[in-house]
């Protein structure tokens, strides 16, 4: 149908174009309004631009809340600026000149995708829509059976309604079973029913597929399933400001870049001093890398006492508050009628609203101990950091020292002829001079140096943002307090104010 639309100009869609067809789903009663007054786009939720003459997506960004979208019976050529529209849940583009599926990378709540009749040779590029229940991607170009487009539908473990009808395929008198056999959750294939029957055959004709298939998924999933749980394991452990320290990770990036140590590896007596170097490095890190989570575990503890404490405080404070409200307004009906019993009893009755008030003005007493508790953290993050990296500088210097003597002695060796090993040429040539052997191995200890020292900067850096952040909490806390007592003030200023203008009107009487 969108080839009827080629004899008129194509269109883009503007901001002209959006409005007129907000306006036309207006109910007729509020359309003059809208029209008057305008829209804001933001509330819409539903939008159709069919039978425009549309070749290029453009300007639906201020749509931003919308569920539906109908772009049928265009002449669309790619799916493209669809990017901002996340809430999508619905979606047509049948009836236009699309030839790749992409651009729906964002649209992760879209149920309903509609592609029907348009040039696309290949189902790819929708890896994202977990949510997909409905897809209809029927009279395209899909040609192959055992293509990998329907094996690639498998992934969308939520899909039960599939149209492919009048694609290529769908000739090959096997079409049915082999979609079925692939698909083994689908309710409905190309608008209709799929039969227990016709289910059954189908498994039975596909096994041979289906089984390998099976057994690859089931590996992919263990495997995600392990990555998700180490990702998970790495956040605490960065919680903690620990991570990669539970073994070599750090010890192996010091070297990583180090062009200089692999020389110096080859050199005599180098590999048994790299055999206890690791292990003493190693064994510091771990040892911070136990101290941080126990004290994390800590940290979390005493942190979640005081929110547990403070809530049952607050709690307690927003019932007295309410019993207090509700008490003055009861007495405050049984004793309106005398003037005299009214003053006495205003009077007392803003007691306890200076006590309620009073509650509050020191609820920042709780306070104190967490901002010590935060500084007392910030200390130990400092003082962790620098024994840990005098630890390994100790370990790194010593390591150094003694590459150091093995170096010079080598050179001495080979300066004298004395050297049985046969090195490599580009390791020859660091025992030209002792300058240059010097340089190699300051440059090799500099690096790792420099590695340590980020390590660091990392702990220190993560410890104070993670300490920052603790204080604007409480400090939101502090000031939502704050705002409370304004009201409590302003409450009292009201009643004192009524009293006052009470007794005023009773003297001029």
């Amino acid at each position: 149908m969108s080839q009827l639309y080629n004899s008129i100009e194509p269109n883009i869609i503007d901001d002209e174009m959006v409005q007129k067809a907000v306006e036309e789903q207006c109910p007729e009663d509020i359309e003059k309004l809208v029209k008057r007054e305008g829209i804001n786009f933001k509330d819409v939720t539903e939008l159709q631009l069919s039978f425009r003459n549309i070749l290029q997506i453009d300007n639906l960004w201020q749509f931003e809340n919308l569920t539906k979208l109908q772009l049928d019976n265009n002449i669309i050529e790619k799916i493209e600026a669809l990017e901002s529209l996340v809430h999508l849940v619905w979606l047509d583009l049948s009836f236009n000149n699309i030839e790749v599926i992409e651009g729906l990378d964002t649209l992760v709540k879209l149920q309903d995708l509609s592609l029907y009749n348009n040039r696309i040779s290949k189902i790819e590029h929708m890896d994202t829509l977990h949510e997909l229940q409905i897809f209809s991607i029927g009279k395209n170009n899909l040609t192959t059976l055992e293509d990998v487009s329907v094996i690639y539908l498998r992934r969308f473990k939520n899909l039960r309604t599939l149209n492919l009808s009048g694609n290529p395929f769908c000739d090959n008198e096997q079409y049915m079973l082999f979609v079925v056999a692939h698909l083994p959750d689908l309710v409905y294939l190309d608008f209709k029913l799929v039969s227990d029957t016709t289910r059954e055959v189908a498994v039975l004709t596909y096994q041979d597929h289906t089984k390998p298939l099976e057994h690859e998924e089931a590996q992919a999933l263990a495997q995600l399933e392990e990555n998700q749980a180490k990702q998970k394991e790495l956040e605490y452990h960065k919680a903690a400001f620990v991570e990669y320290l539970n073994g070599s990770f750090l010890f192996d990036s010091m070297y990583a870049d180090d062009t200089e140590a692999a020389k110096l590896a080859h050199l005599p007596g180098v590999g048994d001093l790299l055999q206890a170097y690791p292990s003493w490095f190693v064994s510091v890190c771990e040892n911070l890398f136990n101290y941080g989570l126990k004290e994390y575990e800590k940290r979390e503890a005493e942190v979640s006492d005081f929110y547990e404490s403070l809530h049952e405080a607050l709690t307690a404070n927003q019932q007295e508050g309410r019993k207090i409200i509700l008490d003055f307004e009861n007495r405050n009906k049984r004793v309106m009628l005398s003037y005299f019993s009214f003053c006495i009893f205003f009077r007392e009755s803003l007691t306890p609203f200076y006590v309620y008030a009073s509650f509050h003005c020191n609820i920042s007493s709780f306070f104190p101990s967490v901002k010590e508790l935060l500084k007392e953290f910030k200390r130990n993050i400092a003082d962790i950091a620098s024994t840990f990296i005098e630890n390994c500088r100790d370990l790194e210097n010593h390591h150094h020292e003694k590459l150091l003597e093995i170096s010079i002695t080598t050179l001495e060796k080979s300066v004298k002829n004395e050297l049985d090993e046969d090195l490599p040429d580009d390791v020859r040539m660091l025992l030209g001079d002792k300058t240059t052997i010097v340089n190699a191995v300051n440059a090799s200890h500099g690096s790792r140096l420099l590695k340590i020292d980020k390590r660091e900067s990392d702990i220190l850096t993560c410890g104070f943002t993670a300490c920052f952040q603790s204080v604007q909490i409480f400090q939101n806390e502090i000031d939502r307090n704050r705002d409370r007592v304004k009201e409590i003030v302003q409450y009292i200023d009201n009643l004192q104010e009524e009293l006052d203008n009470t007794e005023i009107l009773e003297l001029t009487k």
